[in-house]
């Protein structure tokens, strides 16, 4: 089969490609904002959007393990090794022996990672949550589920994702 043999016949500007139009517009408006967060932090505190996601996980008590930081995520032990290293590289976290049980290392936020954070723009995903968070149940409900419908639609119900708005792989760790 073709390339061009998957691309559906033309018959009009009616409702149904109206609607089509409407909902490729509205995915590529998603995929444009979460691109342009991501110029903007990059620019403005040199990380990715998923970086920055792991210094808040860490920021919110100081320290968290490799592990916390994994299931808080959803990603695996590996990416969240990789997205610390670069952390420590920029001097934004440390890692440190835990007092309390030596087998386990404590991801540490340093005055820089705070500083990170504070001067970042506002994440597009708080944003996001605040503004989902204010809609009554029903609406949360209806999103959710068309949104799953979605990833369905593309295929994508089964690829590896965390909770982070970021049109980049979060398993390459940048």
């Amino acid at each position: 089969m073709t390339q061009s043999a998957n691309i559906l016949p033309f018959h009009g500007k009616g409702k149904g490609m109206d609607r089509i139009d409407s909902s490729l517009i509205a995915l590529r408006r998603i995929l444009r904002a979460t691109e342009l967060f991501g110029r903007e932090l990059a620019q403005s505190a040199g990380l990715t959007a998923v970086q920055f996601r792991v210094l808040q996980v860490v920021a919110e008590k100081g320290r968290a393990t490799a592990t916390e930081i994994s299931q808080r995520m959803r990603v695996s032990q590996a990416t969240v090794t990789s997205l610390v290293d670069k952390l420590v590289a920029k001097g934004m976290v440390t890692r440190e022996k835990s007092q309390s049980d030596r087998r386990q290392t404590n991801i540490c936020i340093t005055d820089t990672g705070r500083e990170t954070i504070a001067d970042a723009p506002d994440a597009l995903q708080q944003r996001y949550v605040r503004k989902f968070q204010s809609l009554d149940d029903w609406e949360q409900a209806m999103i959710v589920a068309a949104l799953e419908r979605v990833a369905t639609m593309l295929d994508a119900e089964e690829l590896d994702a965390s909770p982070v708005l970021d049109a980049r792989d979060i398993r390459s760790g940048t």
